[in-house]
């Protein structure tokens, strides 16, 4: 599995940010994105030691697209040059949570785990409100020496408790927070050595895992909105 290739391919793409390059390396993309995925086909095999409810994935049907939609934003390139995937038990949906990779050049890279959206009321409702109710695992999780190894819970804040909770909740400062999410930074030299980087993917989501599961209980009424 050549993921230098890979990374390579992205750092070339984040250079030549245009769609004549873009069609005039397609044959370099798709080997490119057979590595991805591939990468992700051991990801899924990896994570399904210890997770079985996403072994049903296929890597593909993961994956986010290159292309930008530059409609609403500033940056008016074409293309996104990072290979993008979340893995979970409803494959690459925001909700239930699960296991996110991106992979971007220049030490941009990460791990990620949680719930990152906030544009949904509803599950960040769920969630204060499952953690108002279950205080203790949210500290055993947060304060596990696996977990805190690896990450620090992140996440869109308001400046106060919101209306309707206690101030002075032992986990009020999470109850701030509109999404709760994790992330582990790799820098490229890791990227560009497959067998280890797969070795340390799976051991940071392995760590992770605890939190997804707190918040996918919390999430379990959750029904994404229908367009």
């Amino acid at each position: 599995m050549n993921t230098k290739f890979m990374l390579n391919y992205l750092s070339n793409l984040s250079q030549n940010n245009n769609r004549e390059w873009f069609a005039a390396t397609k044959k370099e993309r798709q080997e490119a994105t057979a590595i991805f995925e591939e990468l992700l086909q051991e990801l899924i095999y990896g994570i399904g030691t210890f997770d079985k409810s996403i072994l049903h994935n296929v890597p593909k049907e993961l994956t986010f697209k290159l292309v930008r939609d530059t409609r609403f934003s500033y940056d008016k390139s074409p293309y996104n040059p990072a290979f993008r995937a979340h893995i979970s038990s409803m494959g690459k949906l925001p909700i239930p949570v699960g296991y996110y990779i991106m992979i971007k050049p220049d030490g941009n890279s990460f791990l990620g785990g949680g719930l990152f959206t906030d544009m949904f009321s509803d599950a960040t409702k769920m969630v204060r409100d499952y953690i108002t109710k279950n205080p203790a695992e949210w500290e055993e999780i947060i304060n596990n020496e696996e977990f805190k190894k690896y990450f620090v819970v992140k996440g869109s804040s308001l400046k106060n408790v919101p209306n309707g909770y206690d101030k002075n909740h032992s986990q009020a400062e999470y109850l701030k927070y509109k999404s709760w999410y994790v992330e582990f930074l790799l820098p490229d030299n890791e990227i560009c050595d497959d067998n280890a980087l797969i070795t340390k993917a799976i051991a940071v989501f392995k760590a992770m895992k605890p939190l997804n599961d707190y918040l996918n209980k919390a999430l379990k009424d959750f029904k994404m909105p229908t367009r």
